[in-house]
């Protein structure tokens, strides 16, 4: 199962089908298999071997889906890493993952030059894009233009190959590096496109960051059937809805705020969207009121997704969406799932407990990191951290990530069963709680919200309106804060731990 031979394959048998829309760039299968040839052929004259890591620094682009499908024609593994990392946490990852080369753009040298004296790649490894040749930098298009743009030869690559290394850690702490193969990667790209519903005629967009694993639910399934992938720079609802509408896209995939943004967006229209076959969602719940608002307008197109970048999901698949809107739906084929509680011990149907997984999308490991692998994985069972419950059809019902949950007087508190009510409000658009410190309680919850557009209420007021409805005392929040808008990481999460760690600056436990 060699990833690369996938842009070959294309290019021999659909050659004239278009295969990526990025900007004004349009990619024919035969036009972008050449430009990855190129690369590859790079990396290989450079002296970059099977098996050595090749770290990326970039925003979305044609250049990084380029570098996704070298590496794997020449059997080396990417290192996608995120333009917010910076410091000691970049050098952390580019010495954990041992990369021996970097392609970044222009905009981030500064902040790679501040550390390249900490780091171990040879001065000739250090590539740039954007076309304009810096100090200390190889010009990224004119090191592939001087290559041959045939395909690379006599490299055997198999199924255990490492194809990527997926951080998930910031800038603080050890650096976590989730290894994939190219085997979980193709499990990726036969599983999803499956449950998709994708084909080769299938148009998919992405305007999320594509060093996130989240990304890859979709861009591996469209890169194995050969269908066309649009990509953006960046998520702009008006321009999401408008590329929607010209490019005739049957398949995007979201993180509830940008669903919430294009529901808001001046040019929605179920006309402009009529197209669509999928929105999946993932990242995070998205509430039933947001749920709800989407099927009015866009009847029979929802998938939400619970997974883990470590090698487990879930899908609510379109079809089962009606009889169970509040799941998260269940695992595919070839994976399974249990509830267990704190002794390890599997729960009765109904009872909540920890979701652990297990399936063909696993990883090996941790890189470098066999004791977080053996936390992670017990017996082969990967253990997710997060609490839910399955009902006797065997659907997920996702109560709330371990990490976030309240505990207040001793009892567990989840914010997610203050958002759905928080979020009903009129004037509410998005709505994010959280535990803060208590005297009394421990914690106590917090409701941070932000109003729609032209919308106006009292932080006081609201309060006591959620507070009316929420049927346990425990539950109630002590205040509510009212934001422009929430810090968020680049695939477009909420950072609950950002808004939390200046309430817990100073204290021992929480952050």
């Amino acid at each position: 199962m060699n990833l690369g031979t996938l842009p070959t394959r294309h290019a021999k048998c659909r050659p004239n089908h278009l295969a990526l829309i990025f900007e004004e760039q349009r990619l024919t299968w035969t036009e972008f298999n050449k430009r990855v040839n190129r690369l590859a052929r790079a990396f290989l004259s450079m002296g970059i071997s099977k098996g050595e890591k090749i770290a990326t620094i970039l925003p979305n682009s044609v250049e990084l889906l380029e570098t996704y499908w070298a590496v794997a024609k020449i059997g080396a593994a990417v290192v996608p890493l995120s333009s917010l990392t910076r410091g000691r946490g970049l050098v952390a990852m580019l010495t954990n993952s041992d990369s021996v080369c970097v392609i970044t753009e222009p905009g981030f040298t500064g902040h790679l030059n501040a550390v390249r004296g900490d780091l171990n790649i040879p001065e000739d490894r250090y590539l740039v894009t954007g076309g304009h040749p810096m100090e200390g930098y190889r010009d990224y298009a004119s090191v592939t233009a001087a290559e041959s743009d045939t395909d690379p030869t006599g490299i055997e690559i198999d199924d255990s190959d490492v194809f990527n290394i997926m951080y998930t850690s910031g800038t603080t702490g050890d650096p976590k590096g989730i290894v994939h193969t190219h085997y979980v990667r193709s499990m990726y790209c036969t599983h999803m496109a499956s449950a998709y519903r994708m084909t080769p005629e299938s148009v998919v967009l992405h305007a999320g960051a594509i060093v996130f694993n989240g990304a890859f639910v979709t861009l591996m399934p469209c890169f194995y059937l050969g269908a066309t992938y649009v990509l953006q720079p960046m998520f702009s609802p008006e321009t999401f809805i408008e590329a929607i509408r010209r490019e005739r896209v049957t398949h995007t995939m979201m993180v509830p705020s940008q669903v919430v943004g294009m529901l808001h967006a001046k040019n929605f229209s179920a006309e402009a969207l009529d197209s669509l076959e999928m929105i999946l969602s993932l990242g995070a719940p998205l509430h039933k009121e947001h749920k709800d608002e989407l099927n009015r307008h866009l009847p029979g197109r929802l998938y939400e997704l619970y997974g883990l970048t470590e090698g487990f999901v879930t899908i609510l698949d379109k079809y089962d969406f009606p009889n169970k809107p509040a799941s998260v739906g269940t695992p595919p084929p070839f994976f399974e799932m249990k509830i267990v509680n704190e002794q390890g011990q599997t729960v009765p149907t109904g009872e909540v407990g920890e979701i652990v997984g297990r399936g063909p999308i696993l990883m090996p490991g941790y890189y470098k990191r066999p004791d977080l692998t053996a936390q992670a994985i017990v017996d082969g069972w990967l253990h997710s951290g997060d609490m839910g419950y399955m009902d006797a059809d065997g659907f997920l019902y996702l109560v709330d990530r371990k990490k976030d949950l309240i505990i207040s007087g001793g009892i567990n508190v989840y914010p997610r069963d203050i958002e759905e009510i928080a979020v009903q409000h009129p004037a509410v658009r998005e709505v994010a709680v959280f535990g803060i410190p208590h005297e009394k309680w421990g914690e106590t919850p917090l409701c941070a919200v932000i109003l729609n557009e032209r919308a106006s209420v009292a932080e006081e007021d609201l309060k006591d309106w959620i507070n009316e409805r929420i049927e346990a005392r425990y539950q109630r929040v002590s205040s509510v804060v009212i934001m422009d808008d929430f810090p968020r990481s680049t695939a477009g999460k909420t950072l609950k731990r950002v808004m939390r760690e200046p309430y817990w600056a100073g204290r021992e436990t929480r952050i």
